[in-house]
């Protein structure tokens, strides 16, 4: 298979329950062009759905996490727009369903995120980068407005005013800058960064996966649910999950003051 080949690789924990997909496209510094992101868009989704898959990864390789659209095809002018939206669609499927997806989410930035990647790698319950990671939003380089989920999360995620800053300035943001702004989640040094990715994602794995599940589309729901909806919701919610085997495992093992073994059902 040639380097320039669009690839996304999945694989697995040693327990199955984590799956680990890589945007594998190092000549292009893991940029997308229509078939790579359509191939994760189908990636994802199949895993999202997949019950045996309990948290899903996704992380790029060569110390680059994703670069948006595969620039060296454009042509600068209304030819572009085919190719725009053969990127885009894909690419707002794949960031849609890892928003959703009734599991954890875990993104490892590794280095480099810019352009259409960076909705990808917000779109994480938990975003890990590593010390040489940079977030870049990158669009008003080459003329253009935004896409891959950025101007909806990046407001949620560290405010309207903050947004701004990172949108019209186009301020990159070192690993440490983007933990303070409310991006990532921790920074992990880069000799221990899968190390720490598969820990994280293992443990998350192994946890109580239909209330993960619950919990993230609270969440999700909070920001535009009034406070009675939302306690509602929550309410709904909790009282769902009384019949499940983790919530049995969970309390036995709280009463008994043992570890719970969850099964994710």
């Amino acid at each position: 298979m040639s380097e320039d080949t669009p690839r996304i690789q999945v694989s697995a924990s040693d327990s199955s329950a984590v799956k680990v997909v890589r945007m594998e496209r190092p000549a292009r510094h893991n940029a997308m062009d229509e078939a790579m992101a359509t191939t994760l868009a189908t990636t994802v989704d199949r895993l999202a759905q997949d019950d045996d898959v309990r948290c899903l990864v996704l992380t790029g390789v060569s110390g680059v996490f994703n670069t948006g659209a595969d620039l060296s095809t454009f042509d600068g002018d209304e030819r572009d727009e085919a190719k725009l939206d053969a990127i885009a669609t894909p690419l707002h499927e794949a960031v849609e369903t890892l928003l959703t997806a009734p599991k954890p989410v875990v993104t490892g930035v590794n280095g480099v995120v810019a352009g259409g990647g960076l909705g990808l790698a917000l779109a994480g319950d938990i975003v890990l980068a590593s010390e040489s990671a940079r977030f870049e939003y990158a669009y008003p380089k080459i003329g253009l407005s935004g896409d891959g989920g950025a101007t909806w999360l990046l407001p949620r995620l560290v405010g309207r005013r903050t947004a701004q800053e990172i949108v019209f300035l186009d301020r990159g943001l070192d690993a440490e800058e983007a933990v303070e702004a409310g991006l990532a989640t921790e920074v992990v040094p880069d000799d221990a960064f899968d190390d720490r990715l598969e820990a994280v994602a293992e443990t998350l794995g192994s946890g109580p996966t239909k209330a993960y599940a619950e919990a993230k589309e609270l969440l999700a729901r909070s920001s535009t649910n009034d406070l009675e909806t939302h306690l509602d919701l929550e309410q709904a919610r909790i009282k769902s999950l009384a019949s499940t085997g983790d919530y049995e495992a969970g309390l036995r093992g709280f009463l008994e003051k043992e570890t719970p073994t969850f099964e994710g059902r």
